[in-house]
């Protein structure tokens, strides 16, 4: 990786996804988990946030989705592939980095060239992330082979839209 100023943002590689979790997102996901490592590996120098789902027990959230990665529970823990890695965890209860975070702060102080932005679900937390991203017009970037949804289909279209529409780059 070269020398820019480039983040890295790991969005929900939590075990309550990446594992057998009330909101698994199956086999299909985990075969990018060497690939974040990869990354990760690559960019020793570089910062990283993992940006990671921690609700409350009666999280309205839960009306629509499975009781999944509650505050101090294994389910919200970084998955052990990357625990190694150091990085800011940066706790969140919607689907954007942003909401109601201190990720903005965070990058306002570290001014990134560039964001990298892997982990799950393509068509829900990375795609609203990447677009409050962009809509701070921040230069992002998106590893296809670091990203994965439980909706195959929903993930294509995520994609498409995150390159079309957002004008991030799909690498």
């Amino acid at each position: 990786m070269s020398e820019e100023n480039t983040i890295i943002l790991v969005v929900d590689m939590l075990k309550g996804f990446l594992e057998k979790g009330n909101l698994f997102c199956g086999d299909e996901a985990r075969k990018i988990i060497p690939h974040v490592v990869d990354l990760l590996k690559s960019a020793r120098r570089g910062k990283i946030f993992f940006i990671c789902d921690n609700h409350d027990k009666n999280d309205r959230e839960f009306k629509m989705f499975p009781t999944h990665c509650i505050k101090g529970t294994e389910e919200s823990k970084v998955i052990d592939e990357l625990s190694s890695f150091k990085g800011e965890i940066i706790p969140k209860k919607r689907y954007s980095g942003f909401f109601n975070t201190s990720f903005e702060k965070r990058l306002l102080e570290a001014k990134p060239d560039k964001v990298i932005v892997v982990g799950v679900c393509t068509d829900i937390c990375v795609l609203y992330t990447v677009a409050d991203l962009r809509s701070r017009d921040y230069t992002v970037e998106v590893p296809k082979k670091c990203v994965a949804s439980f909706d195959r289909e929903a993930h294509k279209f995520a994609l498409k839209h995150i390159e079309k529409i957002l004008g991030a780059t799909i690498t």
